[in-house]
């Protein structure tokens, strides 16, 4: 099953007595394998002797690619893949982003260092004084669900309450600094071509996020809920939907302002960087449990060093570096919903979107 992988994957892990090792099969954008590998040794080094012998191969494209219409019975084997990413139409297995440890084509630093960067420009403007607009700053050309919200700006005949910037990336990314971006009172949340990595940092703003349908869920999303942690957006009508919500909070900004502290606060609670190594630690030890075959070095993988590198890429993983064991004990593992409640969870989440559908088509503020 792990070689029926290795066709769609970028690399290959294996973990054999508590050290690293890599194959690697194809070119990766920037330098997602670079901080996803450096993520894992800081995890080995985290929770020394805790992690167990294992083998993987790992994608680092945007959108997944173990398609369920693939293997539509249980005659037909399965290949397990890890990734950023997952939808309801793949088997993906979900793995935290580079970006935790830091994006330096881009300029966004390490989580641990950005978070309470993000956390401190909340401070900066208090949310009934901040623009009453709703705000995005990315690069439009990634995606149709983008380039429909560029067209959400006002132009002298509409206004959609959205101030929407377009992020030439050939022009660099020295004005990408994300904790002065808390300005506004709510911000969007928009996918790319599949899910974005910005959907943490839009959060941590505690100004209202305003998410876009989403079609895919990286490791922590499906955890938000909506019109508590954020308040959804129809995909179909992008632009009076924003109209509506900002509206909405405006009128209701004790409401607003409590949607985006919840959601805030969220990101800066449960995405602590203990429980994202927390969550890679479970993860890898029950996959590790399905093995039928003790993993192996093979004869083609290198060791991984601990190699800094030079420039941003030494600065973000100087940054991002675990100083050592750590004395605590890795968060429990909750016990997976059965099937009423996770039918209870989506129905509810599903509810609040529709209830919201029902606000819009009746023009109740």
């Amino acid at each position: 099953m792990v070689e029926k992988a290795r066709e769609k994957a970028h690399f290959r892990l294996i973990i054999v007595d508590g050290r690293l090792y890599m194959e690697k099969y194809d070119y990766v954008f920037q330098t997602r394998d670079v901080f996803t590998i450096w993520g894992i040794l800081q995890l080995l080094k985290l929770y020394p002797g805790k992690i167990p012998d294992l083998d993987l191969m790992f994608m680092c494209h945007d959108w997944p690619l173990i398609r369920k219409s693939d293997y539509p019975d249980n005659k037909t084997t399965i290949p397990p893949l890890f990734h950023y990413c997952g939808d309801d139409l793949t088997y993906d297995i979900v793995f935290p982003d580079w970006s935790f440890w830091g994006w330096p084509e881009v300029n966004v630093k390490p989580w641990l260092n950005l978070s309470k960067e993000l956390e401190h420009g909340n401070q900066k403007i208090k949310w009934k004084d901040r623009e009453p607009y709703a705000y995005w700053k990315g690069n439009t050309y990634t995606g149709k669900a983008r380039r429909d919200l560029a067209k959400c700006n006002s132009d002298g005949t509409h206004e959609w309450n959205a101030r929407i910037h377009h992020l030439d990336w050939t022009k660099g990314f020295k004005e990408t600094d994300l904790a002065s971006q808390c300005t506004y009172r709510y911000k969007i949340y928009v996918e790319g071509n599949a899910w974005s990595v910005s959907e943490k940092y839009i959060l941590a703003c505690d100004s209202m996020s305003l998410v876009i349908t989403p079609h895919y869920y990286d490791f922590f999303t499906r955890g938000l809920t909506p019109t508590i942690h954020y308040w959804p957006i129809n995909e179909h009508k992008k632009c009076s939907s924003i109209k509506f919500a900002v509206d909405w909070g405006n009128k209701n900004t004790e409401k607003a302002q409590e949607i985006g502290k919840r959601g805030s606060e969220f990101v800066q609670n449960e995405l602590q960087m203990k429980f994202v190594y927390d969550y890679m630690l479970h993860l890898l030890t029950e996959y590790s449990k399905l093995f039928k075959y003790k993993p192996f070095i093979t004869k083609n993988a290198v060791e991984v060093c601990s190699c800094f590198g030079k420039g941003l890429v030494k600065e973000f993983k100087e940054i991002s570096m675990v100083m050592g064991a750590t004395k605590a004990s890795p968060c429990t593992m909750q016990p997976p919903y059965d099937d009423s409640e996770l039918e209870s969870l989506l129905f509810k989440k599903l509810n609040l979107t529709r209830q919201v559908g029902i606000w819009e088509a009746s023009g109740r503020i």
